[in-house]
């Protein structure tokens, strides 16, 4: 029973590493698409980088709903479960925000006005940089749980450096003479942009709570 209960956690971890692998394709061709296309929605790439992001987006539901059906099976004891569970979903949430916010810029046809394009690519940076934090979170509660608290505190300080950034760049935009509707669609798109850091932020916090919880 025992043994035949660990081969099963090893699968479910297995498929963790495989998610993350699948979440860092999709936040790589996000990454493509707005630092390749930002200038200039309309670029050649553009749509092609949207596809594969669409494209890694859906495998990594696919392997999502493999894990959720490993835990319903009773893989994991309780407690574990729903931790694993509740982290995963958290997770989950932010390849389907890259998906939005590409098919924000392609649906309504934004064009980035160029006084706010450094701005804009550097809150993109920064939320990008704490989604690669927050993976190496999970991996490291999938190993020895080492290093996980002082991950919490980077990816901590760089979300509160996003909030600013957000601030900033909505003061810009509506402090700016551009047309009304495109200060709508800007201000939703970088209100997006904003969620990326705080969805890193909120599973770095269920990372570092599970962590503890294992060590009580």
């Amino acid at each position: 029973m025992f043994k035949f209960l660990f081969k099963k956690e090893a699968t479910i971890k297995a498929l963790i590493h495989t998610y993350l692998e699948t979440f860092q394709l999709v936040q790589d061709n996000f990454s493509r698409a707005l630092n390749e296309c930002v200038e200039e929605p309309q670029c050649d790439s553009f749509e092609f980088l949207i596809q594969q992001t669409h494209k890694y987006e859906s495998k990594a539901d696919d392997i999502m709903a493999e894990i959720n059906a490993l835990m319903y099976g009773k893989a994991l004891i309780p407690d574990s479960r729903g931790d694993i569970r509740g982290l995963m979903d958290a997770v989950d949430h932010i390849p389907h925000k890259f998906e939005s916010i590409l098919y924000t810029i392609q649906t309504q046809k934004i064009e980035i006005p160029k006084f706010l394009i450094r701005d804009l690519q550097e809150l993109a940076n920064i939320s990008l940089e704490c989604c690669d934090l927050m993976v190496k979170q999970v991996m490291a509660l999938l190993g020895k749980g080492e290093g996980i608290r002082a991950l919490m505190s980077v990816i901590d300080t760089h979300e509160s450096h996003c909030d600013h950034l957000e601030r900033r760049l909505l003061t810009r935009i509506f402090d700016s003479d551009i047309d009304s509707f495109l200060k709508l669609q800007l201000k939703d798109l970088v209100i997006q942009m904003g969620d990326i850091s705080d969805l890193a932020d909120q599973v770095s916090r269920r990372v570092n709570i599970v962590s503890m919880k294992r060590r009580v």
